[in-house]
């Protein structure tokens, strides 16, 4: 049987790359987009639902969810709204989905995502693998890329000065970085998704070394 699927964070870097390639697998009969903004592609698998994820509605029947949503303290204002996006939402997704009878999860992480770290950034991604953990689902794959390489303009998205920079310097010393340190393209860490997801019982964990053979 084909699946359906839902995704949280679709115009992102990772998620509209991801967007794309559920909608071309053939293994999928239908793809869910959750957002507060409409899409700008149109596709037969695609319905694109607008959700305040603060009060999320009852959810269509669905047999995985794909977790891309994400921001930055700048963009987000505050890191109490920033912790709302990266963590509050996609858990609110991630439960609203297996009520909707979702066996698997799939969620973007970070590099050096930790619970207990004292950097706010890998804290919140650690909490949310944790929660994630504690839900139990029949599968769950956690995707930790290092620094993501993709064309943010093309999609709208602000520019972090911060961001470029780390790009450019990885860019420039990729070649003598381990690999699990070493910039990833954005099309790799939502191709490992899309693969690994449907096909994984238990706990998953890929970290950026090991996103590179996909």
């Amino acid at each position: 049987m084909r699946r359906t699927v839902a995704i949280a964070g679709a115009t992102g870097l990772v998620g509209s790359h991801l967007l794309n390639s559920l909608l071309t697998d053939p293994a999928i009969e239908k793809v869910y987009a959750l957002g507060r903004k409409p899409l700008t592609i149109s596709h037969e698998k695609l319905t694109f639902i607008h959700v305040n994820f603060d009060a999320l509605p009852t959810l269509p029947p669905l047999d995985e969810v794909y977790l891309a949503l994400g921001t930055t303290i700048k963009v987000a204002g505050s890191k109490e709204a920033f912790s709302k996006v990266d963590f509050t939402y996609n858990l609110a997704v991630a439960k609203a989905a297996l009520v909707a009878g979702a066996k698997k999860i799939g969620v973007v992480s970070s590099i050096g995502a930790d619970a207990h770290s004292n950097s706010f950034y890998p804290q919140i991604k650690g909490q949310l693998e944790d929660a994630l953990k504690a839900l139990k689902p029949e599968g769950l794959v956690i995707v930790r890329p290092s620094i993501l390489l993709g064309d943010r303009k093309s999609l709208g998205q602000p520019t972090r000065r911060g961001e470029e920079i780390s790009i450019a310097l990885a860019k420039l010393f990729n070649p003598f970085l381990p690999k699990a340190f070493r910039a990833i393209e954005a099309t790799k860490v939502a191709n490992a998704l899309r693969v690994e997801v449907p096909k994984t019982t238990g706990v998953l964990m890929i970290d950026s070394a090991h996103l590179h053979q996909y």
